[in-house]
């Protein structure tokens, strides 16, 4: 099954399950700051991420400054959000609750 842009319906669905990140509508994205307790912290959660996003072949955008690690998820295939950006922003959670 191809991939396919999440209707603004479907976004609202799925919004409610994804409280601590930020959707931009304008540029059809998600974006959540972690902060974790210093920079070997953040750059371990950063390797989990990675790890995760290889073996969905989604990769996220990010930028780490020292213990903030800012994720956005987007498909840019669909030029919006996929259930692919849902599905590792749950995973970034849960990874981030592990740490």
């Amino acid at each position: 099954m191809a991939l396919q842009k999440l209707s603004a319906l479907e976004i609202a669905q799925y919004m409610p399950s994804l409280q601590l990140w930020h959707f931009d509508a304008k540029l059809g994205l998600i974006t959540r700051e972690f902060v974790l307790l210093d920079f070997l912290r953040a750059f371990e959660f950063m390797t989990q991420i990675a790890i995760e996003a290889e073996s969905h072949n989604h990769h996220p955008e990010w930028r780490n400054v020292y213990n903030k690690v800012t994720i956005t998820w987007t498909t840019h295939d669909v030029q919006g959000l996929s259930m692919n950006d849902i599905e590792l922003a749950h995973i970034c959670d849960a990874i981030f609750e592990r740490c």
